[in-house]
C-alpha cells in the first residue's frame, strides 16, 4: 500500500509525500520514514516520484490543536483519514460496582472515502478497526 501523509510547509501550504509499501513497516520503521519525508518536505528536498502514487492519505489535524477536521480526498486517491488532537475528557466507564466517571484520553477520527470505490459499510468498519487498535494499543510493548 502506498500511503500519503499530509505535511504542513513553513509557507502554510500542504504537500503530500507518499510512503511506498507502508504496510511492510513496523511502527518504528514507519516513524522513521514519516520523519524523514516530513523533514525533506519542509526543506523542499523531495523527489518528484515521492509525491505521486498514493492510494490513501493520513492527515494529523491534531498537530495544530484541532479536535477534528473534515478531510478532503486528494484525487486520484480513494480515501483520507484525519486524526484530531488527543485530549483528556470525562467518560463513563463500567466497573464491577457500576458506572463511574473517569478522565480518559480521547481523539476524533474523521474518514472520507470515494463511494465509487469503497462501500460505506467497509469504510465504517475500517475506522472502527483503527479506533479499536488505538484504544487497545500497548504503550509498554517494545517495538
Amino acid at each position: 500500500m502506498s500511503m500519503g501523509m499530509v505535511v504542513a510547509l513553513p509557507s502554510g501550504n500542504l504537500i503530500v509525500p507518499v510512503i511506498r509499501n507502508a504496510d511492510q513497516y513496523n511502527i518504528t520503521g514507519l516513524a522513521k520514514v514519516v520523519n524523514d519525508l516530513a523533514k525533506r518536505a519542509r526543506d523542499n528536498k523531495l523527489k518528484p516520484d515521492e509525491l505521486s502514487g498514493g492510494t490513501f492519505s493520513v492527515s494529523n489535524v491534531g498537530s495544530f490543536g484541532n479536535v477534528m477536521g473534515t478531510p478532503i480526498i486528494m484525487q486520484p486517491q480513494v480515501a483520507i483519514l484525519a486524526l484530531g488532537a488527543v485530549q483528556k475528557k470525562p467518560a463513563v466507564i463500567e466497573t464491577p460496582y457500576g458506572d463511574a466517571i473517569a478522565i480518559r484520553h480521547k481523539m476524533f477520527l474523521s474518514h472520507s472515502y470515494d463511494h465509487r470505490v469503497v462501500d460505506g459499510a467497509l469504510g465504517g468498519s475500517f475506522v472502527r478497526r483503527v479506533a479499536d487498535y488505538l484504544e487497545r494499543f500497548d504503550t509498554t510493548r517494545s517495538v
